[in-house]
């Protein structure tokens, strides 16, 4: 057999693979709308996962058979925002609002301005970079300058993508958003750390920001993390 066309056969069914996965992530992380049961997705993982242990090579970082988590790191690199990540400001009264309308209109120089508002989700802000629709790296938001490089936690949850579903994919794409633990997801990870006679967590926004920090990707790969998108960093070759 030439084994030249069986490791060709080989990287073919591991794209097909990884496709097939991603899209079935897709399905149940974001849409809630599985189209396989638990055992169909389990048998393309173990097939993945036979496949990338048998040709070592194939192996990628944004492989999702990844997401389980791997070694130990030593701390977080930093990596510069190329666009700023700014953060909001709080008002905790009538009159903190009514002043920063005065400051608004004052800056604008108009008499009245429309504002539209919406739930903000308590979790930790994160940057995402795609190149190619390949996600090269994750960092939070740090001083808004300079965050930490949390690439290897991020790629274990499983709502984030880790090839984007474009055709043409962008040259480059900075998705920003947050990272939490929804209600259900906190409780169950209370409920478990219960059970395990550890640390029970205050509340779902220092949970999800504890889980995205560890330095062992494995802890987090265990935690029910999700994201919800909101906004666009840098970007070239996307129309917006």
């Amino acid at each position: 057999m030439d084994v030249e066309s069986t490791e060709t056969r080989a990287a073919a069914r591991c794209a097909e693979l990884r496709a097939q996965i991603a899209h079935h992530d897709h399905r149940y992380y974001v849409l809630d709308a599985p189209e396989v049961d638990d055992a169909a997705y389990d048998a393309l993982m173990r097939e993945l996962q036979a496949l990338e242990d048998r040709y070592p090579e194939l192996r990628a970082a944004n492989s999702p058979t990844q997401r389980v988590g791997g070694a130990l790191a030593e701390g977080f690199a930093p990596i510069h925002h190329r666009v700023p990540m700014l953060s909001l400001a709080n008002a905790y009264s009538t009159q903190d609002f009514l002043d920063f309308d005065q400051r608004v209109r004052t800056k604008l120089g108009v008499e009245a301005v429309s504002y539209a508002a919406e739930t903000k989700l308590d979790g930790l802000a994160i940057s995402l970079l795609y190149e190619s629709g390949r996600l090269t790296y994750a960092a939070t938001r740090g001083d808004g300058e300079q965050g930490e490089d949390v690439s290897a936690n991020v790629r274990t949850i499983r709502a984030i993508p880790l090839q984007l579903k474009l055709d043409p994919a962008p040259e480059l794409l900075e998705v920003r958003g947050e990272i939490y633990l929804d209600h259900a997801g906190f409780e169950a990870l209370n409920a478990r750390q219960r059970r395990n006679e550890e640390k029970v967590f205050a509340n779902p926004r220092n949970a999800a920001a504890g889980s995205l920090r560890q330095l062992d990707s494995r802890i987090t790969a265990q935690r029910p993390l999700t994201i919800y998108c909101y906004g666009i960093g840098v970007s070239a070759g996307v129309a917006l």
